[in-house]
């Protein structure tokens, strides 16, 4: 049977071995959910960069500059880190360069897989399908917060375990307790995740709407995949 791993923060993934896996990078809160969400609106192809720095030179090439730094729109970027940004008409067609303060360093650091996929609650569905169909084993990348876990990755790599859970064994600890957490709480998961650290901080923002709608299910089918260096449906 192939296995599913979770990794809770990217200060581990050098725990796991990612040759001949594919690697699914969430950050629930925000970066994943308005990648998949810009990808179903239209965008061409979204490319992560580490640096603010490398947002802004590909900006001069054309590129939308979006991301954020501890929550809030970098200043002078088109766009910040809300799911919402992502739906607007002007997006199209184009191309956006992303650099958050967590998604984008997850996506850049899962390097070595067989593939690189983009997991949120808004394309739970098509990314199941997606994975049961191919013959690879899962490492489920979460994004967490500065280095810790967090409440709302871990349980969307439980929900996508239990979505699996006929044709793929959760490998590790850490695999077992994010499934256990799901269980546990899958009838109540927007009020648990809102109560998690990351969720407090953007509240504070003003931003309840973007959390709700991070947690709704199976919104879109597509499932984002890194070519090149470019993230497209």
């Amino acid at each position: 049977m192939k296995t599913i791993e979770v990794c809770l923060t990217p200060d581990l993934i050098h725990q796991h071995d990612l040759s001949g896996k594919i690697v699914v990078v969430v950050d629930i809160f925000r970066a994943t959910s308005c990648i998949v969400t810009g990808l179903a609106n239209g965008l061409e192809a979204i490319r992560p960069v580490a640096e603010i720095a490398e947002c802004k030179a590909l900006g001069k090439s054309g590129y939308l500059m979006a991301g954020e730094r501890g929550g809030q729109k970098v200043e002078g970027f088109d766009m910040g880190n809300s799911p919402f940004e992502y739906l607007e008409e002007g997006v199209k067609g184009k191309k956006v360069a992303i650099s958050t303060t967590n998604g984008s360093q997850a996506i850049l650091k899962s390097e070595g897989a067989d593939a690189i996929i983009i997991g949120s609650f808004l394309n739970l569905e098509a990314l199941t399908a997606y994975l049961l169909q191919l013959p690879l084993g899962v490492v489920v990348h979460c994004a967490g917060w500065k280095g810790t876990p967090n409440l709302e990755d871990t349980l969307f790599a439980g929900a996508l375990i239990d979505e699996c859970a006929e044709e793929m064994e959760p490998l590790g600890d850490s695999a077992l307790l994010a499934h256990q957490l799901f269980v546990a709480n899958h009838e109540n998961l927007l009020g648990l995740a809102l109560q998690s650290s990351h969720a407090e901080r953007l509240k504070s923002f003003g931003i309840e709407e973007d959390l709700e709608f991070c947690l709704e299910e199976s919104k879109y089918q597509v499932v984002p995949k890194l070519i090149d260096g470019e993230l497209v449906a």
